[in-house]
């Protein structure tokens, strides 16, 4: 089969790999009918993810129709359409029966490598890297799909692809980064980052009743789709200062609760961003957290901060902020079955149609041009879906 491959930093090809098998009998496999690059596959196409081998399958945000089943997979059968989430739980460890999906004690067979790392081993995640499992990815035109009864969705309604495709990813983790932040009525909300991530934070923030969402980043594209979409206010953070502007707009109190949907590869302005990016390139650090420190600055006493955005390791943090200013912090990959039949319900009710963030719609073969189109934010690119 044709598959988007990794082969070191910025190069990413299409390849021909053996189609997947049925390797346990819990597996499934299902043939894609669409795919996305999500933002976080850029960590992996700029090579900043540790465990990444030439040839990886890429792809984490897969949707298509299952085509074979183990014989002990019970919930789904041949012909059922499906979203496949990021991901893979097993549904009954300790970490699975308290809904904390993405923390599965066995779903990672490459457990003790992350354990040497973080101290204990998340779940194992599609297409990236053999930190998290080595499990091949989405951008494919078939794909394994383990623990298949507790991962995928079924979707029973005519509703389009591109309107169900972003629960394999963006639109939950937008929305658990919102309910992270714990909401609440007249709440003011700042969201760092506007691809699809902070979008749909930004939307989610709406839905849980915030009274005012402001939307920063400074793709001019990006601000607009915050403003039109989500009813954010906006700043364009290479036009104002951060913190002067948001101590304007909230009467010098600060925002409520932050929203970090940058992650790792922040572009920090002024002496700042110049520090993070020596640090980085002298090893003393992994991740640029530009945005982490910044919003820990920006944010209320007593506020809360919500990090969806993607961390790979060390990273210099005010702590001393942190703890004086008595701020909450919630991190986490997605928790995705906690959420996937609420959304769903969502979009077939009209309450939100997430294809509003597509910008470019390709065939798997254009997959290497789109992701230097992505990574460079050209073409007014946030968000690609590919048909194999």
């Amino acid at each position: 089969m044709r598959a988007l491959t990794w082969h070191g930093e910025k190069d990413v090809r299409v390849s021909e790999v053996p189609r997947p098998e049925i390797v346990e009998p819990t597996d499934a496999i299902v043939e894609i009918t669409a795919t996305a690059i999500c933002g976080s596959d850029l960590h992996l196409y700029n090579d900043r993810m540790p465990g990444m081998r030439e040839g990886d399958v890429l792809g984490h945000e897969p949707m298509g129709e299952v085509v074979e089943t183990g014989d002990e997979v019970e919930n789904l059968e041949v012909g059922d359409r499906v979203v496949v989430p990021f991901t893979i739980s097993c549904g009954s460890c300790w970490f699975c029966e308290e809904d904390l999906y993405s923390l599965c004690d066995n779903s990672n067979p490459n457990a003790e490598m992350a354990r040497k790392m973080m101290g204990q081993s998340p779940a194992g995640l599609f297409g990236y890297s053999h930190l998290l499992g080595g499990y091949a990815g989405g951008q494919a035109e078939y794909l394994r799909v383990p623990y298949a009864d507790v991962g995928p969705i079924k979707i029973e309604s005519d509703v389009p692809d591109e309107q169900v495709l972003f629960l394999s990813d963006v639109f939950p983790t937008g929305y658990m980064a919102a309910k992270n932040a714990d909401i609440e009525p007249e709440d003011t909300v700042a969201v760092w980052g506007c691809g699809p991530v902070g979008q749909f934070a930004v939307q989610s923030a709406q839905m849980m009743g915030a009274n005012q969402v402001i939307a920063i980043d400074r793709v001019p594209e990006r601000l607009e789709m915050a403003g039109t979409h989500g009813d954010a206010e906006t700043i364009n953070y290479e036009h104002a200062d951060v913190y002067d502007q948001l101590m304007s707009m909230t009467g010098g109190r600060g925002p409520d609760r932050c929203i970090d949907a940058v992650g790792t590869e922040a572009h920090g302005t002024g002496l700042d961003g110049v520090s993070d990016r020596v640090k980085e390139g002298a090893k003393l650090q992994d991740d640029r957290p530009y945005v982490l420190r910044e919003a820990i600055k920006c944010c209320r006493k007593g506020g809360t901060l919500s990090v969806p955005g993607v961390y790979l390791g060390r990273a210099n943090v005010p702590f001393g902020p942190l703890m004086n200013k008595a701020l909450t912090v919630k991190t986490g990959q997605t928790h995705m079955q906690r959420y996937l039949d609420p959304l769903l319900g969502k979009i077939e009710e009209g309450e939100i149609d997430p294809s509003f963030i597509i910008s470019h719609q390709v065939g798997l073969e254009d997959g290497p041009e789109m992701y230097q189109t992505f990574n460079d934010k050209e073409d007014d690119c946030i968000k690609v879906v590919m048909t194999p």
